[in-house]
């Protein structure tokens, strides 16, 4: 087994060393430790929070890539197979249950009428699925009930799982305070203090835990979501598409953040020729449509990759570098926006009494860049950034829409959206790839909407307030009694 770490998954797992850092920072200081837990005691935010944790967590087990040898009659010479994700071995069972062609969701027939025989008769006919709904006899007489079971024992194993898991945090929470009695602890796990985040923290991971125990469920047994035109199992197309649009949303983010924030201080700052110069730079960007340019770009990039062939190892590879410069394209085109917002701020903060009290005692221009007015101005980075997350992953769905997206090869909301152009067009419509790709992209899109909502109003100074009055009134706690 060989580990192949490819340029996306380096970069991903960087961006998560670097959260973790960042965490153990805001853990560290009091004043971010207070916006951070401000932005996370709305109820909506918790649940947002924990949608987007599920997404990472499918965009992380998929970005772990292993190669195996195959087998070589010669020995001595050992080749590897393509790259496979942990995420891919997850869902084998998925992979290998591939079907002839479309079947709608928990279906146990095919979607088409083909020839097939029967008693020895040709007829036309709706042919059995290899997989869906193989253990019926009868489908169309057991198949409701069959489900039925099988959704109501996925909920049974959902509420014991839940129940374990809560009582786990309990006993846990109980050691931390072994002051409290039983009965006292109980009282102040749903005082109100605790009961909207509590009770929002333990129905969101209800709900997401009993999706998951379901489709796992019926996964075994039917196609949950159906399959494409060649045979393929919907659902695996969803969850691998889920690492192209966290990459798309992240990475590009990651590539704007510096690029803007350093353009727009030194533009609202320094003035003159250097604001000029900058500005010209960044409007002559913005003058020019962003889907010729990231047209002209990937195209480019494709030429290359044909013509150096030998600079990859796998096609993985070169899907990987094609979603890779796509990103980087994404930023280049996108970055103008809060350059100017930068800029703007960054020409009002330079003329407040404390810049120019430190200018006049001599601080350098470069220490009160980095010291004075960039911390100032992470709000509003950090707020942009984070609203432009949905945005990219939408950018990406349209530009693959049109053909110059993501790869062919690799599995992305655009592709699948793509591909059900022609199936909504057919007689009787093929409709469940264009509803599973825009149901997962609507809970991703619409969680990181709400998160950066909820972060907005705990990071900027003028909607603090707003975003205080909004949480549920607190019990106030009782006075002490006097001594006697």
């Amino acid at each position: 087994m060989q580990v192949s770490v490819l340029l996306i998954d380096f970069f991903l797992y960087a961006l998560l060393l670097c959260g973790l850092a960042y965490g153990v920072y805001v853990f560290k200081t009091p004043p971010l430790q207070e916006s951070w837990g401000l932005a996370l005691k709305r109820p909506v935010s918790v649940a947002s929070a924990m949608v987007l944790s599920f997404f990472i967590v499918v965009a992380l087990l998929d970005s772990i890539h292993v190669r195996l040898p195959l087998p070589q009659e010669t020995p001595g010479s050992v080749v590897y197979a393509e790259p496979q994700s942990l995420l891919d071995w997850m869902l084998k069972p998925l992979k290998a249950a591939r079907e002839r062609s479309y079947s709608s969701p928990l279906s146990a027939h095919g979607f088409k009428k083909e020839s097939i025989l029967q008693n020895g008769t040709t007829v036309r006919d709706y042919p059995r699925l290899k997989f869906g709904g193989a253990h019926l006899g009868d489908p169309k007489a057991e198949r409701f009930a069959d489900c039925l079971m099988l959704s109501l024992r996925a909920l049974g194993e959902s509420v014991l799982l839940n129940a374990l898991l809560w009582m786990i945090i309990w006993v846990w929470s109980k050691r931390q305070h072994p002051m409290l009695s039983w009965q006292e602890h109980s009282q102040r796990l749903v005082s109100p203090v605790f009961t909207w985040p509590l009770k929002t923290a333990a129905l969101s991971i209800f709900l997401i835990s009993t999706a998951i125990v379901w489709v796992i469920t019926l996964s075994g047994h039917y196609h949950v979501l159906g399959t494409d035109q060649t045979g393929n199992s919907v659902l695996l197309l969803a969850l691998k598409s889920i690492r192209t649009a966290f990459v798309i949303g992240t990475l590009t983010t990651l590539v704007i953040m510096p690029l803007a924030l350093t353009l727009g201080i030194t533009a609202g700052f320094f003035k003159g020729w250097v604001d000029e110069a900058i500005q010209y730079g960044y409007t002559l960007l913005a003058s020019v449509p962003d889907v010729l340019l990231i047209a002209a770009s990937v195209l480019m990039l494709q030429v290359f990759i044909d013509s150096h062939a030998g600079f990859f190892n796998s096609t993985l590879e070169r899907s990987d570098a094609r979603l890779f410069f796509l990103c980087l394209i994404l930023a280049l085109t996108s970055f103008t926006g809060l350059c100017r917002l930068i800029r703007g701020e960054t020409m009002k903060l330079r003329e407040l009494e404390y810049i120019q009290a430190a200018e006049a005692f001599g601080v350098s221009r470069l220490r009160i860049l980095f010291a004075h007015i960039a911390p100032n101005l992470m709000h509003l980075v950090l707020i942009n950034c984070v609203m432009q997350f949905s945005g990219f992953i939408l950018s990406e769905a349209v530009l693959s829409y049109v053909g110059v997206g993501v790869d062919t090869n690799t599995a992305s909301f655009g592709v699948m959206i793509n591909a059900s152009r022609d199936e909504l067009a057919a007689t009787p419509v093929v409709w469940w790839t264009l509803a599973s790709a825009f149901f997962f992209m609507f809970c991703l899109v619409i969680s990181a909407n709400l998160l950066a909502d909820a972060v907005r109003d705990a990071f900027d100074p003028k909607s603090r307030y707003t975003s205080s009055k909004r949480l549920p009134p607190t019990k106030p706690k009782p006075n002490p009694k006097p001594m006697p």
